[in-house]
């Protein structure tokens, strides 16, 4: 195997031997083969919007498979065996149907769309052939690989407004198209610069579309103190990022006795007003995904993973995980999606009758609910205190948590900044500090929570909307700084995303992702300004000049 996707990369090169998340070798290689697989089934897909064949089956899918690719979104072998065999049967039918429409497949046919075996021995050898050390360049091996693993994000920002009901044609288009054009060895450096920096248009496209979805649907985040303590009840947990799972999840628990707690990700779903109705919605349990092996144990109750962040489960509650969307791992109970589109839960809630209540790991309140929305509304507050001194300036400390013992960098940097200062945060980033009593200024607290990885748009939508009220030319002349914490792919996208905003400046951390050559680096440094961290004391007064 060689897995270069996340932030824990083994010596930050790649994970040679087994993932530092716990995915095995025979699970990433089959995870690069999907990928491979993927890229002839869209190439034939594409010829078939061109021939107005109707694609969204195949859409939904390419987008679906990519998603469960994500770091520590699904660990189980069968599934992507299953999903391979699955990607290359639309293959042949996408193929006969262009055919059957006049059309000829000759002149877009290549190894990925030819390749067939139904053989697990062969996917495994296959995959070696196919995967990104396969790319000699390294260059374009990391031009390759950023474009990759930004699509991985796109398409679980896709999914999520597709579970809503909201969909893209354009976004689907260019997924395709950009695993197709990975596969063009014609294709330079700054096209492939070019093509990242596209992604990144799309991301925000993608980003918004996921935000009407959730605002449309359940309303805009308020600011909503959040209750850290446990109730006596059975419970279920809930954790990922998937609002409709949280809506079922809801509706099927009312009346039955049974409590629900959000974790990590799922956090922000106490911000939106359609949630709020439950009264045995009850709060949030516990912090980042990284510490669910510990959380885990103490709620006691099930556990519902809704997409990525799982760590391989222990045993001692291994039978309370249950998975659905994305997510899976060999021994759990998956729940699957309905004809209907809808999920029966009944498995689960049955499950939490029989256990003990959560043990209360600690008590309180934190406070979130500051998508764009809302801080807009508070725009006229917000400017005033700028123009007046009290805030002097922002930081974006958005992106990902994760284990690494480096990353208390980001809560002795939160504590560090002067009282004057203002964190905007979305994703479980924001665990490094949001229970930290860093006061408010003049009634604004000091870290401004605008709810998932998925809502980090809200942050844009801010910086936008503030340099249309201060007049200014260029997002960069505004007072925000950039330091922000990144692990998956997701956070890939949003980095595209902020690029093609022309946002310069931006500090990624605890380090750079391994994936990028230094050639490629050079690039991103001067043209953007990216740079690493180093210590606290140092930034803080780099960023404040």
């Amino acid at each position: 195997m060689f897995c270069h996707q996340c932030q824990e990369a083994a010596k930050n090169t790649g994970c040679t031997v087994r993932g530092v998340c716990g995915k095995t070798s025979d699970v990433s290689n089959l995870q690069d083969l999907l990928i491979y697989v993927l890229k002839g089934l869209a190439t034939y897909n594409l010829e078939a919007k061109r021939l107005k064949i109707n694609s969204i089956k195949v859409d939904r899918f390419i987008t679906q498979s990519l998603f469960t690719t994500i770091t520590n979104a699904n660990f189980d072998k069968n599934v992507f065996t299953a999903t391979i065999n699955e990607a290359l049967l639309l293959r042949q039918e996408v193929k006969t149907a262009i055919l059957n429409s006049g059309g000829r497949v000759n002149h877009i046919d290549n190894d990925s769309t030819t390749w067939f075996s139904s053989s697990e021995a062969e996917f495994q050898q296959k995959a070696k052939e196919v995967g990104f050390l396969s790319i000699e360049n390294e260059d374009v091996r990391s031009l390759i690989s950023l474009i990759t693993f930004g699509l991985k994000g796109l398409a679980a920002y896709t999914e999520h407004a597709f579970n809503l009901g909201y969909e893209d044609e354009e976004i689907y288009s260019f997924m395709q198209q950009a695993l197709v054009d990975t596969l063009d060895n014609s294709k330079t450096a700054d096209d492939l610069v070019a093509l990242n920096l596209k992604a990144g248009e799309v991301g925000v496209k993608a980003m918004a579309l996921l935000d009407k979805a959730n605002t449309s649907t359940y309303g805009h985040p308020e600011i909503t103190r959040v209750n850290i303590g446990v109730r006596k009840s059975p419970a279920i947990l809930i954790s990922g990022h998937d609002l409709k799972d949280m809506e079922e999840l809801l509706k099927q628990t009312e009346g039955t006795g049974v409590d629900v707690y959000t974790h990590s990700e799922m956090l922000p779903a106490n911000y939106y007003p359609a949630f709020k109705r439950y009264s045995h919605f009850v709060g949030n349990y516990g912090n980042a995904w990284w510490k669910q092996d510990k959380e885990f144990e103490s709620f006691n109750g099930p556990i519902l993973m809704t997409t990525n962040c799982l760590v391989p489960p222990k045993e001692s509650y291994k039978d309370r995980v249950y998975t659905t969307g994305a997510v899976g791992f060999e021994g759990l109970t998956h729940i699957p999606l309905k004809e209907d589109g809808s999920k029966d839960f009944s498995k689960i809630i049955e499950h939490a009758k029989k256990c003990k209540p959560p043990i209360e790991i600690e008590k309180g309140e934190i406070i979130g609910g500051f998508a764009h929305n809302t801080v807009l509304s508070l725009a006229d507050k917000v400017v005033e205190a700028v123009k007046s001194g009290a805030i002097k300036q922002f930081f974006v400390m958005a992106g990902c948590d994760g284990r690494m013992k480096s990353r208390d960098y980001y809560t002795d940097f939160a504590k560090a900044l002067p009282k004057d200062t203002v964190i905007l945060t979305a994703g479980c980033a924001k665990y490094k500090y949001n229970k930290l009593d860093l006061g408010d200024i003049g009634g604004i607290p000091r870290v401004l929570d605008a709810g998932q990885c998925n809502d980090s748009y809200s942050l844009a939508v801010i910086a936008l909307k503030l340099k249309e009220v201060f007049e200014l030319n260029d997002i960069n002349e505004l007072p925000i700084s950039y330091n922000i914490a990144w692990y998956e792919q997701k956070a890939v996208i949003v980095l595209l995303a902020l690029l093609h905003l022309g946002v310069k400046n931006i500090h990624l951390g605890p380090t750079l992702p391994a994936f990028l050559s230094p050639n490629v680096v050079k690039v991103l440094v001067e043209n953007f300004g990216i740079g690493g961290i180093t210590n606290v004391e140092a930034d803080v007064k780099m960023f404040l000049e």
